[in-house]
């Protein structure tokens, strides 16, 4: 008699976890790779006058490399993701790719400015450097800015809001694990248009506690991933057409 198959082979269903494991490896290394350049950064982001010292050049090209490895980590993601997600809504799906390419694009105009400020101390060593470290103020206040726009606005509505929204309708996760995610990346993009606005610093405690949600979102959403994979559910586990095994089946 005839039977169908309801479920996806094993093989594919093997090919989703793998998936997962991969993706939830690119958000953990998104972590790995930001906050050690954040460290490394610190001389030419806190001092004044460092285009006009002896300057930590080595660290600070580490910090533009780890950066640079951050902006290809957040792109993986959406690359990995998206043939799942686009099985929930491809419309969305492909908003939250758009919003990584861009969030990349933006840290990377980021290190241009860092290494631009490397490059005039250079440049100026043993002259006069008046009118250097006016510049290499303005080229470090955009860096500041490209984290303001990319990592705290692209992120917040990308990963928080978008990638939730795809996350907690899947069930893809534990929904109250995704809804942290659209509960934070709105926080996360309300608290960069306070810091927009004057509101308060930056690196304020203000900034840091609503921010905090969306970090925590992403960083269990990575581990998640690479420890369990994702969840069984409709999205993942029906196929399209039934598929008749043949006449002689039993």
């Amino acid at each position: 008699m005839n039977t169908t198959r309801s479920r996806m082979p094993e093989n594919s269903a093997d090919a989703v976890q793998r998936t997962a494991r991969i993706a939830g490896a690119w958000f953990i290394l998104t972590f790995v790779f930001s906050i050690p350049a954040v460290l490394l950064y610190d001389p030419v982001l806190n001092d004044a006058n460092y285009i006009l010292g002896a300057g930590e050049d080595a660290q600070v090209r580490i910090g533009a490399l780890l950066e640079i490895l951050t902006a290809i980590a957040n792109i993986a993601t959406a690359v990995v993701l998206f043939p799942i997600l686009k099985r929930q809504s491809e419309s969305i799906a492909l908003g939250y790719f758009g919003t990584r390419i861009l969030e990349s694009t933006v840290i990377v105009m980021g290190i241009v400015s860092v290494l631009a400020v490397v490059t005039l101390r250079q440049d100026i060593a043993g002259g006069d450097g008046a009118d250097a470290v006016l510049i290499g103020q303005s080229l470090v206040a955009l860096k500041d800015q490209t984290f303001l726009l990319g990592p705290a606005f692209c992120a917040g509505f990308g990963n928080g809001l978008l990638l939730g929204h795809l996350m907690y309708r899947s069930g893809l996760v534990p929904r109250p694990m995704a809804l942290i995610g659209l509960i934070g990346g709105p926080l996360a993009c309300a608290t960069a248009t306070a810091v927009l606005f004057g509101a308060y610093d930056q690196q304020s405690p203000v900034n840091f506690l609503f921010t905090a949600p969306e970090i925590v979102w992403e960083a269990s959403l990575g581990i998640w991933l690479v420890t369990k994979g994702f969840r069984s559910v409709p999205l993942i586990t029906e196929t399209a057409p039934e598929t008749s095994r043949g006449p002689d089946a039993a």
